[in-house]
C-alpha cells in the first residue's frame, strides 16, 4: 500500500449546509421551486444531474454556476471532526491525494484556509478531465500524477458515485465514510469494501484491508 486519495466534500469537508442553502438560493433566484426533499432526493456530485432533475434549461447553467457559487460564498465551512489529525496520520506512511468534483478555485482555496494543500501530492477537481464521477478519469489522472498503480491505493468517499469511480479505476479498496450528505441509502448499496461511521476508523480500515 503506497497510497490514499480522499473525496473532499462530505468525506473531509462538512459543507453540506452550505451546499444546501446555495442550491435553494440559487434556484430560487432562477425562478424554481425546488425543497430541500426533492433536493436530497437528487443529489449527485455532478451538480448537473441536479440541474436537470430541477428542469434547468441547459442554457442557463452557466449563469446557475456563478450564481451557486456566490450564494455558497456566503456559508461557512469545516473539516469533518477528526479529519485534519487523520490526514497527518496516515501521511506519515502514505502519499495522499485528492480527487473531487468540486470546482478547482474553491476547493483550492479551502484547502489553503485550512492549511491542508502541502499534504496531497495530487489534486484533481471538476472540470481537470472531461469525464467526471462515476467515470474511473478523474482517478485515474491522480494515481499519474502519483506515479503510482492502482492496486497499491485505496480510495475514500461518501457517495455511490465515489464507489464507482474508485472500483472502475481499478484501486485495491473503495471506501466509504457517511457524511452529512444525504448519500447514504444508495451508498450502502454501492456495496463498498468497507463503510466507516467517521473518519476516525479510517486507519483501522486500512490496515485490515490491505493486509
Amino acid at each position: 500500500m503506497k497510497g490514499v486519495l480522499f473525496d473532499w466534500d462530505g468525506t473531509l469537508l462538512n459543507s453540506y449546509g452550505a451546499d444546501q442553502a446555495a442550491y435553494l438560493a440559487m434556484f430560487a433566484e432562477m425562478g424554481i421551486r425546488f425543497t430541500v426533499t426533492e433536493l436530497e432526493r437528487h443529489y449527485s456530485p455532478d451538480w448537473y444531474r441536479v440541474y436537470r432533475a430541477a428542469k434547468l434549461p441547459k442554457t442557463h447553467w452557466t449563469a446557475a454556476d456563478r450564481a451557486w457559487r456566490r450564494h455558497y460564498a456566503k456559508h461557512q465551512t469545516e473539516l469533518m471532526p477528526g479529519a485534519r489529525r487523520i490526514l497527518a496520520n496516515l501521511a506519515r506512511s502514505y502519499e495522499l491525494g485528492l480527487v473531487t468534483s468540486g470546482d478547482r478555485t474553491r476547493v483550492c482555496r479551502q484547502l489553503k484556509v485550512f492549511r491542508l494543500w502541502e499534504l496531497f501530492a495530487a489534486k484533481v477537481c471538476g472540470g481537470d478531465t472531461a469525464r467526471r464521477k462515476p467515470h474511473a478519469d478523474p482517478l485515474r489522472l491522480a494515481l499519474r500524477r502519483m506515479a503510482l498503480p492502482a492496486c497499491d491505493t485505496v480510495y475514500v468517499g461518501d457517495s455511490p458515485e465515489d464507489i464507482l469511480m474508485a472500483r472502475r479505476a481499478g484501486v485495491r479498496a473503495a471506501i466509504a465514510i457517511i457524511g452529512p450528505f444525504p448519500t447514504e441509502t444508495r451508498l450502502r448499496a454501492a456495496d463498498p469494501d468497507a463503510i466507516l461511521n467517521n473518519i476516525a476508523e479510517l486507519p483501522t480500515a486500512i490496515r485490515k484491508l490491505t493486509e
